[in-house]
């Protein structure tokens, strides 16, 4: 490998203030997963979209609009945005749909993010923050104005699952997170904010670990968008970061998390390092720029100068710059402006855009070029910026370089490799973050060759299967970890579920053999005592293991989630689902009649699946107190009872309390108090 010389200076100054990348997890346009996103990138491929004109008309689009000779067909999408596991994340049916998608894709991620950095989701180690952003979605703005969904679930119910303020509570809520819990906006560089804002966090002491990222996906339908003569997009749906025929921006999408720690935590735990961040820098361009929505030079050049100085290194040190690159005209100007003051003692620095390849992905932005940036220095390549045949003249009077083919990313004696990356937004917050590769994993002992008890479990047998195969290609790698990397990994950084399998295995490609078998369901394992025990789904304590037992990069786990739509302001509102089965019949009259409605109405508060969910408790059929207050309201509108909100904390079948329910409304012994309570309620939704 080629070796750069380079000016002494030193590479330990600053790392007591670093942080370390354990986990990493996206997904981007034509990419449903990191690997393929750095196939793409490698390979210089453009993976935005272009519609057909049958696909936008199925999809909602407006024949009109189609017919303006300014509409680009053109978007960076991601597909299957709409399904979701649900049962994963303990939501119902009802809920599931009423979830922006935004948020649902975001939740897959950040589970992901954790797998991958070795820890289990439902058990992620204590005083684990999150600082996530999203952008608007038509999702969002369709539920707020869809009279049925409110009346449904309730209109504060309804602004939960859909406002993107809630993004980080969720993760938090769903994944037992107990750190600080933050939802950030700063338009088009919010989730690089994010990981400045985890950085900090970290370093205060106010966190121990940190997810941070961003999701952006306006809508889940194809769609295209109009050309305006001096707007942002472009008029051929190509976007040419620092070209001379650069003329707009593309729509993208997309969703990125990464898992932060302190550097020298991560080392400690044998967590897997995939990048050290090294300085991180915040600007906002103040009036300092031609209008609100236009960028500014000199707090760009302050907010990489910054960050640089945080690191403890000269911005010359770099050898790679990530941009925010639009592929507009006056940002692609100021940008490069900025940035070549920034590094102006160096030469030769390397330029790019992944905006190129995906356009812009808005919130998530920033995580896209971020999580790019560590995989080019993991494969210790440059990818290329894409469509670029012309780069601006600026660039020849520049310490940068505009990277258009794929190239080796040198070493060099004296220096880690090392990179900055710039995110902007709209309102003027500049972000600069400074990276560089992940230290050699300390040495550890190597069992030889003692065999171990590989245990694995997913939600159902086709999702085991393939976490079979998918570890089993792990395990033929020619850098495939220890097994008893593998076994730590698997025991203690995996949620247990109920359909279960193990292999006992010596060697890594014994092992590989022994999952695809499983895989194939012809498995003839050797049995063994805990590894029966984990079959039968018990908690198995087991034993500590001979040798290396770091935390390693496996398979995450393969969701196979379902369809539940999206909401849509080019159609008419969704029909209201099928009403639920009734329960059984009651005796006819009024009394008959009156508990079949109290039995609707608990079912479709609660989402049951007809009179049969009726035989669980109220918590037991995933009610909580908003759900509480809105089913008393309903049967105060429609029943004409005043319910306590102490009957539902009752240990008692949904079926008793419905009955109990029947029975003080004919009594009259009904409790008048919960008045004031759902007033409050209502007044905030």
């Amino acid at each position: 490998m080629t070796t750069e010389e380079v000016p002494t200076q030193d590479p330990t100054r600053g790392l007591e203030s670093a942080v370390a990348v354990v986990g990493m997890s996206g997904r981007f346009p034509g990419a449903p997963d990191l690997e393929a996103y750095w196939a793409n990138l490698r390979d210089g491929v453009c993976s935005l979209s272009t519609f057909t004109e049958k696909e936008l008309l199925a999809d909602g689009a407006d024949t009109a609009e189609l017919r303006n000779p300014a509409y680009v067909a053109v978007q960076g999408r991601l597909p299957d945005a709409d399904r979701f596991e649900a049962d994963l994340f303990g939501f119902g049916r009802t809920e599931a749909a009423a979830l922006d998608p935004q948020h649902r894709v975001l939740l897959e991620t950040a589970w992901a993010a954790l797998e991958d950095a070795g820890h289990a989701p439902l058990n992620a180690p204590p005083r684990t923050g999150v600082y996530v952003g999203g952008s608007p979605t038509e999702h969002a703005l369709a539920a707020g104005t869809d009279p049925a969904l409110a009346a449904s679930i309730g209109a504060l119910q309804v602004r939960i699952l859909t406002d993107r303020e809630f993004l980080a509570p969720w993760i938090s809520y769903r994944l037992g997170l107990d750190g600080p819990s933050m939802t950030v906006q700063t338009a088009c560089s919010t989730s690089l904010t994010a990981v400045h804002l985890a950085v900090q966090a970290l370093l205060l002491g106010e966190c121990d670990t940190a997810l941070a990222g961003g999701v952006a996906l306006g809508s889940v339908r194809r769609q295209g968008y109009v050309h305006y003569q001096g707007g942002i997009f472009s008029p051929d749906g190509r976007c040419r970061p620092f070209d001379e025929k650069a003329a707009g921006t593309v729509p993208g999408s997309g969703v990125g998390v990464l898992v932060l720690r302190r550097l020298e935590d991560a080392l400690a735990d044998g967590d897997p390092v995939r990048a050290v961040i090294r300085g991180t820098a915040v600007t906002n361009d103040g009036s300092g720029k031609v209008g609100f929505t236009a960028p500014g030079v000199d707090q760009q050049t302050a907010a990489i100068t910054e960050a640089w100085a945080a690191a403890g290194l000269e911005p010359s040190a770099a050898q790679y710059v990530e941009a925010h690159g639009t592929g507009t005209e006056l940002g692609d100007r100021i940008e490069l402006e900025a940035a070549s003051a920034a590094f102006a003692g160096g030469a030769g620095i390397g330029l790019g855009s992944v905006k190129s390849n995906i356009g812009h992905a808005d919130a998530a932005a920033g995580a896209a070029a971020l999580i790019k940036t560590i995989l080019m220095l993991e494969h210790a390549t440059l990818a290329p910026t894409v469509d670029v045949t012309s780069p601006v003249a600026a660039l020849r009077q520049s310490p940068l370089r505009l990277v258009t083919e794929a190239e080796q990313w040198p070493s060099r004696t004296g220096l880690p490799r090392l990179a900055g990356v710039t995110s902007v937004g709209i309102g003027g917050t500049n972000v600069h973050v400074v990276v560089q590769e992940a230290p050699e994993p300390r040495p550890r002992p190597r069992a030889a060759g003692q065999p171990v008890v590989l245990p694995l479990s997913a939600r159902t047998e086709p999702q085991l299967a393939v976490l079979a195969e998918r570890l089993a290609e792990r395990l033929r790698a020619a850098d495939a970890p220890s097994l008893a990397a593998v076994a730590h990994t698997l025991r203690t950084g995996r949620v247990a579920m109920p359909v279960r399998a193990y292999v006992v295995a010596g060697e890594p490609q014994e092992a590989a053999e022994r999952l695809t078998e499983l895989a194939g369901g012809r498995l003839g394992t050797t049995a063994d005592a805990l590894g029966e025990a984990w079959l039968r789904g018990e908690e198995v304590a087991w034993p500590v293991l001979d040798g290396e037992v770091r935390r390693v990069r496996l398979p995450t786990y393969p969701f196979a989630g379902e369809s539940h739509g999206a909401l849509t302001l080019r159609q008419p509102p969704a029909q209201a689902s099928p009403e639920p089965e009734a329960p059984d019949p009651s005796p006819p009259g009024p009394a008959g009649e009156l508990e079949a409605t109290v039995a609707r109405l608990v079912i479709e508060a609660l989402d049951l699946d007809g009179a049969a969910g009726l035989a669980q408790t109220y918590f037991e059929a995933g009610g909580d107190s908003l759900t509480a207050v809105h089913l008393a309201g309903r049967l105060r509108d429609e029943v004409g009872i005043d319910v306590p909100i102490q009957l539902f904390l009752e240990p008692v079948t949904l079926k008793d309390m419905t009955t109990r329910i029947v029975g003080m409304k004919q009594s009259g012994d009904a409790d008048g108090a919960l008045d004031a309570l759902l007033s409050e309620f209502e007044a905030e939704s």
